[in-house]
């Protein structure tokens, strides 16, 4: 197999599945299991220097970064985004790396404000403020630009970036989980309503333990094998 995705059940490598299950892209999976800290080992480092999931080996190399992954396949198969030189090229690729630089990192400052940090509570509660506050802002921003470059009938990589992220807010961080309410934000629910019915959705519920309605009532995963966290 020359598409191979290294993946850990519900975390980042869920979004390049669900692109790779749209396009109908053939790959295996490596299981990286996190609770032997396996993305630590030596031999994961080879493939990927920041410890970090997912990776992606492909004919034209391995890569790393969901962002850039996600880009590469848009540019080799099309299918989830427009390609260079296609129309709306420039709005995808502006809310794609808003989702990748800007979002995605707050929420890691939400959930591990200690690799900021280190372990003082004071510090740590300080991040973790102000990682919600940021969020807050950037689902805003989210809301208001969702049906224009993303949220339409037929998904994007954005769309699967954006469901996954408020996955990941709804079940996991700090146990204070008031300060985002999906139900007020209707077209971001629309977007997770949708996902929930992606045929991509069906596979990665199979292979990943997510629950029924992974999107629009999201729990935490009970995964046939490894571990989320």
């Amino acid at each position: 197999m020359s598409h191979v995705l290294h993946y850990a059940p519900d975390n980042a490598s869920l979004i390049i599945r669900l692109a790779l299950d749209t396009i109908g892209l053939a790959y295996s999976t490596v299981l990286v299991d996190r609770s032997k800290r396996e993305q630590c080992s030596a031999s994961y480092r080879k493939l990927n220097p920041n410890g970090l999931i997912p990776t992606f080996e492909t004919p034209d190399g391995t890569l790393f970064e969901t962002g850039a992954i996600l880009l590469w396949l848009v540019d080799t198969h099309g299918v989830i985004g427009p390609k260079a030189g296609d129309e709306g090229r420039a709005a995808f690729l502006k809310w794609l790396f808003f989702c990748a630089n800007t979002v995605h990192p707050h929420m890691q400052l939400l959930f591990y404000p200690d690799k900021l940090v280190g372990d003082d509570p004071g510090l740590k509660q300080s991040v973790t403020d102000g990682a919600r506050r940021a969020l807050m802002r950037d689902f805003a921003i989210l809301e208001q630009a969702a049906n224009q470059a993303f949220g339409d009938d037929t998904p994007t990589a954005i769309d699967f970036y954006v469901a996954c992220l408020l996955r990941w807010c709804a079940i996991y961080g700090p146990d204070n989980r008031d300060w985002f309410t999906l139900a007020h934000s209707p077209r971001l629910s629309h977007i997770c309503k949708r996902a929930d019915a992606w045929p991509a959705t069906e596979i990665a519920i199979r292979a990943e333990g997510l629950g029924p309605a992974p999107f629009t009532a999201p729990q935490r995963p009970n995964p046939p094998e490894g571990s989320a966290l």
